[in-house]
């Protein structure tokens, strides 16, 4: 970037600033939102409520199902195992 260009475009700074801080939180949120390890931990944190009697077993297998569910999604749609929850780039 030249300097005359960086000049004019720097009013935009703060939109471009706002603009990766977005998909950055975007990033992560995903990868929160599929982390296999998270999902798993989610279920085991279920279990232990069963086996607490704190959480009624009808309850538990649907929240499971939905756990289960949003681990296929990941899988079904792409997003890499270890990635930045966004699909490969073509």
């Amino acid at each position: 970037m030249g300097l005359l260009t960086g000049l004019l475009t720097l009013p935009l700074a703060p939109v471009r600033s706002v603009a990766w801080l977005a998909e950055r939180i975007l990033e992560q949120a995903e990868h929160q939102l599929y982390d296999p390890a998270v999902i798993r931990r989610q279920i085991a944190e279920i279990e232990a409520e069963v086996r607490a009697g704190r959480l009624p077993e009808d309850e538990a297998a649907e929240l499971e199902n939905e756990l289960l569910a949003r681990m296929m999604s990941r899988q079904r749609s792409g997003f890499p195992e270890g990635g930045n929850g966004r699909p490969p780039e073509r």
